[in-house]
């Protein structure tokens, strides 16, 4: 079966780790998972969040490409408001060669207020500066000279792909979707309703159906011996992460899976965290005509040596069950 893991390091205050052991846990991670097939990592960003949630995707990714051959990598996403276009180019370009070509990212406008207030950004700016970035990007990695802001530049090195990393753009509403169809290589939305408005600005301009979302319900699964015991473990974790996306998704009530709820017990009834035996999820692997798993080993801040029994358990006991 496929598997794959993200990651935003979130780290807070009650998880008793610090941030230097979490980010090398998720290299030995990428690592280990590297060495299993793992198809794709994917890594977030936000700024000024009190848990040290992933501010510059950039340089983990490159640690992580310098430490695996095969997997590949996902910026999901990167917030272009805040990022200067030519110099993210650069970056981009630099992590493209690092990972012979591994790397490819989405590209949203951001919706936390404090981090505009953080970049002195307005919001208003977003759609503008989104099209501005993907604009420049493709342009930049096409390895040619281009006009930028009335002056002619050039981006250099060249990227290690032809064309350089693709860029999908997310958003969660319909002026976000119609712009991916317009300027972007793909559309993720956060929530599968979004779909539609990309699938009909896309054959609006002539291009083919791109058929059904791509995504489907936000879910984050853990494996323990014991899902009772288990979920005790990691519930605290699991409730800091939706709440702390609550609060943020709550300001303009956008489409999101995550709402604030007021205990772990609560949390349980919705579904959206799991915890399953091993057997438990090779069964519904089995009933699944395409067997995947998407794992966030470090949710919330989960405990490092928490997070490895989970991974552990897939690696002993699930992935054995479909060789």
């Amino acid at each position: 079966m496929l598997f794959g893991l993200r990651f935003d390091f979130r780290n807070p205050d009650f998880a008793d780790t610090t941030m230097a052991d979490r980010y090398a846990a998720a290299l030995n991670m990428a690592e280990w998972a590297d060495s299993l097939g793992c198809t794709t990592i994917g890594v977030s960003e936000h700024h000024g969040s009190p848990d040290g949630y992933l501010p510059s995707p950039i340089p983990i990714l490159a640690a992580m490409a310098a430490r695996t051959t095969n997997v590949r990598f996902i910026i999901a996403a990167l917030i272009a408001p805040f990022h200067d276009p030519l110099r993210l180019a650069e970056d981009m370009v630099v992590l493209d060669n690092l990972s012979r070509g591994r790397v490819d990212m989405i590209m949203a406008g951001g919706y936390v207020h404090e981090e505009f207030a953080m970049f002195d950004v307005p919001m208003n700016e977003r759609g503008k500066r989104v099209t501005e970035a993907v604009a420049v990007l493709k342009a930049a990695f096409s390895g040619e000279p281009f006009k930028y802001r009335g002056r002619t530049v050039h981006i250099t090195p060249a990227p290690f792909r032809p064309g350089g990393p693709t860029i999908s753009l997310g958003g969660s509403s319909k002026p976000a979707a119609q712009r991916a169809a317009r300027i972007a290589d793909g559309f993720i939305p956060t929530e599968p309703e979004v779909w539609k408005f990309y699938r009909d600005e896309v054959q609006r301009l002539g291009r083919p159906d791109p058929g059904p979302s791509p995504i489907g319900t936000n879910q984050v699964v853990a494996l323990a011996e014991d899902p009772e015991e288990g979920w005790e473990q990691m519930a605290p974790f699991f409730l800091h992460e939706t709440n702390a996306y609550g609060v943020w998704q709550a300001q303009d009530d956008i489409a999101s899976p995550f709402r604030t709820v007021t205990d772990s017990d609560e949390l349980r009834t919705t579904g959206q965290y799991r915890v399953l035996t091993p057997e438990q999820f090779v069964e519904e692997q089995r009933a699944s005509p395409f067997p995947y798993a998407l794992f966030h080993p470090m949710c919330g801040g989960m405990p490092i040596e928490l997070a490895w029994s989970s991974l552990r358990l897939f690696e002993n006991e699930v992935l054995p069950a479909f060789k």
